[in-house]
């Protein structure tokens, strides 16, 4: 008899592995039955986001990267700070993500609440809102997997060192992106995602203004370019809000106009104009610039990739109820 109990409770206790193996896959449809409007409501939602603020994808797909780079996609970077902590929001190279961006997933989620509460994560509104923005301003579809939880914690200290800036020398930014798991092909291709939004000023002034002694701005750049640049930055020390398109020519529209720009000069970034000139990156540069489908094709399986990287299942993570805040208050 006992053995016979042993032998259910080993049956047990090996049915429920399994079933808690089976529900931590992430999977395309893991909201079928839990959330079955998700999809639908999520187009609704977004497509009336971005008609209204053009600025949103490209801001969405900011914040999606930024939180994945430190820590995984985990919306670790969607916590807004309290009196008790700081979040990843209040590190330096997050200050100056657009606001639309968190805008959208707060619509999203109390959407979402309303219909189908304590279901979907932060994590998979982020990770489909990135997706679907890029499909809607001309980019490629690619495969998202759901199931993600959403963290427990958003440290602002991890961030500066997780993160690509704009005077990061190409060394440094391929052993950054090498040690997320990430080639140099797919890291100028996930860098192309600069041909929607825009920088402010300051990430670029040291390009435009005193270069050198012997140029007021930076000879990689076309030189019709640089003095519209700075014209248009001349007073961007008093409005630090001054920004110019990545992408001079299509700035709202997902294509490879980004890289062409890089091969004449156009290239607003000093570590994106790098690329064009390093022999490590020049070939996808040049590949990505003759052939879009090239370009879209390594974008969609590099953000496939990207968004799966190092994502919270089950225990280890909580389906937020407010993307902005935990469940739990932290102090």
């Amino acid at each position: 008899m006992a053995f016979s109990n042993l032998v259910l409770l080993f049956t047990l206790f090996s049915f429920l592995l399994l079933f808690r193996s089976t529900q931590s896959k992430l999977s395309a449809d893991y909201y079928n039955k839990t959330c079955p409007k998700f999809q639908n409501l999520m187009q609704t939602i977004l497509a009336e986001k971005q008609l209204s603020a053009p600025t949103t994808a490209a801001a969405t797909l900011r914040v999606f990267f930024h939180d994945c780079f430190v820590n995984g996609c985990d919306s670790s970077m969607l916590i807004a700070s309290n009196a008790f902590n700081k979040s990843e929001r209040d590190a330096n190279v997050n200050l100056s993500v657009a606001g639309d961006a968190f805008d959208l997933i707060t619509r999203v989620k109390t959407a979402l609440e309303l219909g189908c509460p304590g279901v979907v994560s932060c994590s998979d509104i982020l990770a489909v809102s990135a997706r679907d923005l890029v499909v809607m301003v001309g980019g490629p579809f690619y495969e998202v997997v759901l199931g993600r939880k959403d963290s427990r914690e958003s440290n602002p200290s991890i961030v500066d060192k997780n993160l690509p800036k704009a005077l990061t020398p190409m060394n440094e930014l391929l052993s950054l992106f090498s040690s997320k798991g990430f080639s140099a092909e797919e890291m100028v291709a996930l860098v192309g995602a600069h041909t929607i939004g825009f920088s402010h000023c300051k990430e670029f002034a040291n390009r435009i203004f005193n270069f050198s002694k012997t140029s007021e701005f930076d000879p990689a750049y076309n030189p019709v370019f640089a003095q519209g640049l700075r014209k248009l930055c001349a007073n961007y020390t008093k409005s630090p809000a001054m920004s110019a398109f990545n992408d001079v020519y299509t700035p709202g529209k997902f294509d490879n106009m980004y890289y062409k720009n890089l091969q004449n000069g156009l290239g607003l970034l000093s570590s994106d104009q790098a690329m064009v000139t390093d022999n490590r990156t020049k070939p996808f540069v040049d590949r990505f610039a003759a052939n879009e489908t090239a370009f879209f094709d390594t974008f969609a399986r590099s953000m496939e990739k990207l968004s799966v990287y190092k994502v919270k299942e089950n225990n280890d993570g909580d389906v937020r109820r407010r993307c902005d805040q935990f469940n739990t208050l932290q102090v």
